[in-house]
């Protein structure tokens, strides 16, 4: 019968016998009379229609109904029924004796007793009723009662057997339930209905537990299984009810938790590469903290969470069970405070690397003390002890006349250890050593953090009779200021070598009469840092912007320096192209220096010779063939310009500088970085040898954790230690009568055969490089990995730069065109690099057709400063094709207003030096720059990564990273996406 949702109504829920299910809920709304009484009139709601009822239902009625739609026979077998047979069907034929499957019962019912106790839990409040046989939805009410019931489990032990029932009470009355038509509505938790009451219960008692006593007023327990049954099933019992037992006995400890961390062994795991592949060397061994707490003669782990444990004894013809009540609100206060130390035991255990474990210990061992936690060893099979008392290190920094004297305090507890043996321990990177007790000391991560570069650093002292001291050379002196900040160390220096640490006060020093011309304060500043580390016999790295004045600087110092050493003669090495410039600027701006410009074929290879001079000029090539020649003679400065022509320090020409003798070194570079941190460690290894450790010490101690790991606080130390070293200016902060500098990206739509040339390669060499990529070994997928994405750089260009043959357009070269049309036209000049000869031909050959005249530099061009000159001098030369790699340094393009980058470089500071052949000093024009992008090509995907991977190179020295080494799997799929 319909029910009008504008009349009064009610909802209620009945319960109702399903011939297969067993007992269900439904809901309904049911019509009221005049006189607010239930009437005949009912109708069946769901979820679908509960809304046409809104007036009556709140929200918890809306989640009753739809946990009642679920247990319907239709929701129910929804999932199990594959063959879509109707409900009915499908349940007769799982339910049949002949058909039956008793694994889908089992799910089903789980399924059923799940939503069972969730719907009487949430019923409190709500009208319940058992539905009659005609399906009348309010034939006798069950009233649901407020409190719970208690359960009493009764054990009586004679000689023959056990008798065992429960007993119920609710409001401290016994009930009569036995024999009186009560049912189970739920099992798990137990729900009761007895004389039109519903009944539930404390501590969740099973209802399977009571069911069996429905119709029976106890159970015997033969004697035949009395140990097993009480052992298994009473023991159970016994640790989650109550339980009263005559003929046997129940003691219960009741006290405060007593906590202790137990220490053990945990094996030693090998490492995985990026692709998963062993490695072969192992993660340093682990120690596992479990834990436990100890009430009265028995223990606990954490992680077992369980309020009440029973042990049972038997003693002779005896029982006794032993139910221990834990304090589990104590024992996580423990848990808690553990976990605000930095040990996150919530789980009950965790591991760490043994240095990291024993740290902890150390920083927090009276803490945890002085809160009752005790700290035991569990037994090793080795009989191995460690040591878990208190470790200390004090370090005292002092300096001396040529070096710091390193005075260490090591002490494990009572035992005070050689300083020597734990610098050997820490440089092999071990953790471990054994005192004179036979204890195994642990030595804490927190050493290995704050001191393992300066363990690193440092060296046994030179003089005999010193054997067993420790010295650091002064170049180290950012490292010891940076540790004594920290108070990790105690550092005794003198006022003037303090100035090093910050450099705006160095003072002022006066420039030499041989120097003609004017240094701008920046400029002079720099003079002022050349001549302070002069004094102090560093050696430095002069990193300015491009475009700065590097070379003005440097010529000053020089000047000084034939002022105050005459008869000394310098060497400065640097590319050939640049050997003309420093021959213009030196006879500018130091005129009195004689200077021999060491190159050529008809050169004389006669050291003698250099003494004649104030300074001698060669090139990185004749310094290669003439080492021989060269180390002959001592000079007092080795400079090297463009000094990352030594970044690989395994190459020749790296090897063929160190050979060669001087009083002082200089090294002027604008990118210092260009590949890796390796880069930066040879050049600082040359200027002052040992700063960064050995090349094998440098890649542990940085270059790995930096490039591998970016980590930020290794790449942070690494700056504090060559901070000193390294003088580096950006236009932004110095140069501020430079004019603005603009850059646009100019994007660019593949034409559709070139995007489908680029698509081709591209499939070619995803399928290729991904397939590879599971391989062991990098080197031959990172050839592969380069040459597919010079392929597509190429194509995203030009496809004529990888087939000849093609004879469709270039979405890119059409904008190229365009922008030299327009800017041409208005006079403006133009420089247009490009690190691909063959894309500048393509340009070169548009220029032709239009007859637009233009210079042009690549590595077969004879006359380079011809070509300058031209740009710089005649205005109908209005464009300036210009190749990467013959065009990256050594050029003043002063004239230009545009720079036109046809294509993204791998390294973005070969590109900043690009731009900065126009922006630099005498430049009086705003400086545009154009980035020519194709869309939807690698060339968009290698920006996003270099902005990603420079992050930590940045935090050097301004520079990248090697772009190819930093990239990941996912890095290499994403490019070829």
């Amino acid at each position: 019968m319909k029910v009008s949702a504008e009349q009064p109504f009610e909802i209620v829920y009945s319960l109702f016998s399903h011939e297969y299910l067993g007992l269900l809920f439904e809901s309904f709304a049911v019509q009221l009379d005049e006189k607010g009484r239930l009437s005949y009139a009912y109708q069946n709601i769901s979820h679908v229609n509960a809304k046409e009822f809104a007036a009556g239902l709140d929200d918890m009625d809306y989640k009753l109904i739809k946990w009642m739609d679920d247990m319907q026979q239709d929701a129910v077998v929804k999932k199990f029924n594959t063959k879509k047979l109707k409900a009915k069907e499908f349940l007769r034929k799982i339910y049949d004796p002949k058909t039956e499957n008793k694994i889908i019962q089992e799910q089903i019912e789980i399924k059923l007793e799940h939503i069972r106790a969730k719907i009487l839990e949430h019923l409190p409040g709500k009208r319940l009723f058992e539905m009659g046989n005609d399906g009348y939805p309010t034939w006798k009410e069950i009233e649901i009662l407020p409190d719970k019931a208690s359960v009493l489990f009764h054990f009586r032990r004679n000689e023959d057997n056990t008798h065992y029932f429960p007993t119920i009470k609710y409001g401290g009355q016994k009930l009569e339930w036995q024999y009186k038509n009560a049912y189970l509505i739920c099992h798990e938790p137990a729900w009761l209905v007895l004389n039109g009451q519903l009944f539930h219960f404390e501590k969740n008692v099973d209802g399977h537990k009571l069911k069996p006593f429905l119709n029976k007023k106890f159970i015997v327990i033969p004697k035949s299984v009395e140990e097993q049954y009480y052992k298994k099933f009473v023991k159970q019992l016994v640790a989650s009810f109550d339980v009263y037992a005559v003929g046997f006995d129940i003691k219960v400890e009741r006290s405060q938790p007593v906590p202790f961390l137990c220490l053990s062994e945990l094996a030693s795991t090998p490492k995985k590469d990026l692709f998963g592949n062993d490695v072969g060397e192992s993660e340093e061994d682990r120690i596992v903290f479990d834990l436990q707490f100890n009430y009265g003669d028995y223990t606990f782990r954490a992680e077992n969470k369980v309020s009440t444990n029973v042990e049972v004894e038997k003693i002779g013809d005896n029982y006794i069970f032993h139910k221990v009540i834990r304090d589990l609100s104590k024992e996580k206060y423990y848990t808690d405070f553990l976990d605000k130390l930095g040990l996150n035991v919530k789980n009950g255990r965790i591991s760490q690397a043994k240095s990291i474990g024993f740290g902890w210990i150390n920083a927090n061992k009276s803490v945890i003390e002085d809160l009752g936690i005790s700290i035991k060893q569990a037994v090793n099979a080795q009989g191995k002890r460690y040591f878990i008392g208190y470790a200390h290190i004090s370090v005292e920094v002092r300096e001396n006349i040529d070096w710091f004297d390193v005075h260490a305090l090591i002490k494990f507890g009572p035992f005070s250890i050689p300083f020597q043996k734990i610098r050997k321990t820490l440089l092999q990177g071990k953790t471990e050593f054994e005192l004179p007790n036979g204890e195994i000391a642990v030595i804490p991560h927190s050493w290995f953090v704050n001191y393992s570069e300066m363990f690193a650093f440092m060296e046994d002292a030179p003089s005999e009779g010193e054997e067993n001291k420790l010295i650091l050379k002064k170049h180290h002196i950012s490292l010891a200021q940076q540790l004594q900040e920290n108070n990790l160390v105690q550092l005794t220096l003198s006022r003037k070598l303090e100035k090093l640490k910050d450099f705006s006060q160095i003072e002022d020093y006066p420039l030499s009469p041989y120097f003609k011309g004017e240094l701008r304060p920046y400029q002079k500043a720099g003079y002022n840092w050349l001549r302070f580390l002069n004094e102090y016999k560093f050696g430095g790295c002069l990193a300015d912007d491009m475009g700065l004045g590097k070379t003005v600087q440097t010529l000053a110092l020089l000047a000084h320096e034939k002022e105050q050493n005459e008869g000394s003669t310098s060497l400065l090495v640097m590319p050939t192209s640049l050997i003309y410039n420093w021959e213009l600027e030196a006879k500018k701006f130091a005129p009195k220096l004689k200077i021999l410009t060491y190159t050529g074929t008809q050169r004389i290879k006669d050291s003698k010779r250099f003494a004649q001079y104030d300074l001698v000029l060669t090139s990185y090539g004749i310094t290669r063939m003439d080492v021989d020649i060269l180390k002959e003679f001592y000079f007092n400065y080795i400079i090297l310009d463009e000094s990352q022509a030594i970044k690989n320090p395994g190459s020749i020409i790296s090897r063929a500088v160190n050979e060669l003798h001087c009083r002082q070194k200089l090294i002027l570079t604008g990118t210092p970085v260009e590949n890796g941190t390796m880069d930066l460690w040879s050049q600082m290894n040359f200027i002052n040898q040992g700063l960064l450790g050995s090349q094998g010490t440098f890649k542990k101690q940085f270059l790995l954790p930096i490039e591998k790991h970016y980590d930020v606080e290794k790449a942070g130390k690494l700056h504090a230690i060559i901070k000193p070293f390294i003088l580096r200016r950006l236009k932004s902060q110095v140069a501020t009568d430079l004019p603005e500098k603009v850059i646009n990206i100019k994007y660019a739509t593949m034409t559709p055969e070139q995007e489908e040339a680029y698509e081709e390669v591209k499939s070619y060499y995803r399928e290729k490089i991904v397939s590879e990529l599971g391989l062991p070994g990098l080197k031959n997928q990172q050839f592969t990995l380069l040459r597919g994405l010079t392929q597509l750089r190429q194509i995203a260009n030009h496809p004529k730069l990888t087939n000849k043959a093609y004879e469709g357009d270039s979405g890119k070269l059409e904008n190229i065109i365009h922008m030299v049309r327009e800017t041409a036209s208005e006079g403006h000049k133009v420089l247009i690099f490009s690190q691909f000869v063959r894309h500048l031909a393509i340009v070169r050959e548009f220029l032709d057709q239009e007859n637009i005249k233009y210079a042009y530099l690549d590595g077969m061009t004879k006359d380079r400063q011809g070509q300058v000159r031209a740009f710089q001098e005649d205005d109908s030369v209005k464009i300036f094709l210009i190749s990467l790699k013959a065009g990256g340094v050594g050029l003043n393009l002063t004239k230009a207003e545009y720079v036109f980058l046809l294509d993204p470089w791998w390294n973005p500071a070969v590109e900043a030096q690009a731009i900065d052949r126009a922006h630099r000093i005498g430049q009086e024009n705003k400086v545009i720059i154009y980035k020519f992008i194709t869309r939807n090509t690698v060339e968009e995907k290698i920006m996003a990564l270099q902005e990603r991977k420079m992050a930590l190179a940045d935090g050097l020295i301004s520079t990248e990273e090697s772009f190819m080494k930093s990239l990941s799997k996912e890095d290499i799929e994403a490019l070829l996406e």
